[in-house]
């Protein structure tokens, strides 16, 4: 198996570094514009193999997708990374023109390949590299979602002191501060409804926390986060390779389920070796439908930005 990642940056990196430690496949390649960041990133991951005893042979290109041939996922993370102050829509001029340009130079290479969307607006983006390349929708997957409930599950942790390995949480909808719906009611500790646990004020706290949970670490340490975000793509990188059939929730196309068509949001799929292969349909009451129909308007304005580029 071989997958390759696009950016070498923070995110790209941990990405890469995760899925040479699992040994997902035999061949990473990893990717970027700059002169000698991957090339170096590489050389210097491969250098820990020896010391964490992995067998994964890392390379580094600075933008050769020759040598992404053959790839069977590729994670794309390229773009400009969120500054403090700025809105993920903010990004979507600058990075429209580089996702559109890195897809197509994959699908060239790797024609069959499942590509994994972290860029930002990850919503957008998702949407982006699916109008624009026309591969079958399965094999777009934006990642936004596993990373949402990742933080949603940390601050479920925080507040019931418990290990976020017991926990089940998941998030919908946007990617982003104000159009993620954090879905607490469904969420469970071992099994058993968090929300007997959790005063109403508690977890309106937790919910509050989690969608700001990317602004609160970008005001921190002043520029996106990356150890989650590359874990996450990890993560479904290695649900596809392994085909474990894990259900994520994920940004992926929508043709009338959960009451949207012509859009990539996050609903909970089944992540296997085709890509994502079913949505599942978790009930949403009246009022989680109306935060989501909420979310999707928000995420169909970020796209309209892309009718003027």
């Amino acid at each position: 198996m071989k997958v390759t990642v696009v950016g070498a940056g923070a995110v790209g990196a941990t990405c890469a570094d995760n899925i040479a430690r699992k040994e997902l496949c035999q061949e990473l390649v990893l990717l970027d514009i700059k002169e000698g960041i991957a090339e170096g990133k590489a050389q210097d991951m491969m250098q820990t193999a020896a010391l964490l005893g992995f067998d994964t042979k890392i390379t580094g290109s600075t933008n050769d997708y020759s040598k992404t041939a053959g790839s069977d996922v590729v994670v794309i993370t390229s773009g400009l990374p969120r500054k403090p102050g700025m809105t993920r829509e903010e990004l979507i001029g600058v990075n429209a023109g580089i996702v559109r340009g890195v897809t197509q130079n994959i699908l060239q290479n790797s024609p069959d390949a499942i590509i994994i969307i972290i860029s930002n607006p990850m919503d957008t983006m998702t949407y982006l590299s699916l109008t624009a390349t026309k591969i079958p929708k399965n094999r777009i997957i934006g990642m936004g979602g596993a990373l949402d409930s990742a933080r949603f599950r940390y601050q479920l942790s925080q507040q019931l002191d418990c290990s976020p390995a017991d926990l089940n949480a998941i998030v919908v909808g946007g990617h982003g501060d104000t159009t993620m719906i954090p879905l607490i009611r469904l969420a469970t500790w071992n099994s058993v409804p968090v929300t007997k646990f959790l005063s109403e004020n508690q977890q309106k706290e937790i919910i509050a926390d989690t969608m700001v949970g990317g602004a609160t670490l970008t005001k921190l340490i002043g520029t996106s986060a990356w150890y989650a975000p590359g874990a996450a793509g990890a993560s479904l990188v290695e649900s596809i390779i392994r085909d474990e059939k894990k259900l994520i929730s994920c940004c992926v196309a929508l043709d009338g389920e959960y009451g949207q068509k012509d859009i990539c949001l996050g609903v909970p799929v089944v992540i296997g070796k085709s890509g994502w292969e079913k949505i599942v349909d978790l009930g949403l009451n009246e009022e989680e439908q109306a935060l989501f129909n909420k979310s999707a308007e928000a995420v169909r304005n970020m796209n309209d930005v892309l009718k003027t580029l």
